[in-house]
């Protein structure tokens, strides 16, 4: 099964590789509130998982170890972020070490499968193909995965716009992925995060755009969230809240 056509609209869009890489270093800093706020993954989409050889699984770009702490079997864990890393080896005892999809820093073929989830939008996407390549064991397959608000409800859609998050994909997108690999299943789900209307300050304050910004537009953002939640659809600061995701995730073998 071959990658359908992909549209550049479907994912984050950088004008130069600089800019691509400034971005992803936004969750440099912010790990405990995201640690505590983000969500996990629906189990659905860990099914992308089975069939594999025996060996380890490597978690590429794993954060916090959202992702991490519901794989099973012996588990690998890597990030560009050293206070990511903080927080996943403080709750996780796996074996983790600073690094890149592009660079892991790991022999041929050590791996049995490589799974990535809200991570493959920043990387180079040529150079982080190729070294999946060389590191996943024959037989073993790349999976990707991502939460995504779910948009198509109209207070979500304006939330995102004030929370400024980016890395919102369109339903039905497909990430690029370079060959040799190409599409082998994909399952798309959709689920809610509980949490109370006061959180998402919290979860505003783990989008790449807030971290990367000073007080003065931190401010306005807050402002902004304050007015929408509070005045405009009346929450108070303890209603539960249901907050509506879709999970899209890939599974890609040689």
């Amino acid at each position: 099964m071959t990658t359908p056509p992909r549209s550049q609209r479907d994912m984050p869009l950088f004008k130069t590789e600089q800019q691509r890489r400034v971005a992803a270093r936004a969750f440099e800093a912010g790990a405990d509130t995201y640690a505590d706020i983000r969500p996990g993954y629906p189990a659905e989409a860990l099914e992308l998982l089975e069939h594999r050889p025996e060996g380890p699984i490597l978690d590429v770009g794993a954060g916090t170890g959202k992702l991490t702490e519901q794989l099973k079997g012996e588990v690998w864990a890597l990030d560009p972020s050293r206070d990511m890393l903080g927080q996943l080896r403080a709750s996780i005892s796996v074996p983790a070490w600073q690094a890149t999809a592009e660079d892991t820093a790991l022999p041929d073929a050590s791996v049995a499968a490589v799974v990535s989830a809200q991570t493959w939008h920043w990387v180079d996407v040529p150079r982080a193909s190729a070294e999946m390549d060389r590191i996943i064991a024959p037989g073993g397959p790349l999976v990707l995965m991502w939460n995504t608000l779910d948009v198509r409800v109209p207070w979500v859609h304006r939330l995102t716009r004030i929370m400024h998050a980016g890395d919102v994909q369109k339903p039905g997108f497909y990430p690029e992925v370079a060959l040799p690999w190409s599409l082998a299943r994909e399952i798309r789900t959709e689920w809610q995060q509980e949490l109370q209307a006061q959180d998402l300050f919290r979860l505003m304050a783990t989008r790449a755009y807030w971290l990367r910004n000073g007080e003065k537009v931190r401010q306005k953002m807050t402002s902004n969230l304050t007015w929408y939640l509070y005045e405009h659809l009346g929450f108070a600061p303890e209603f539960e809240v249901q907050l509506p995701y879709r999970c899209d995730a890939f599974r890609y073998e040689r």
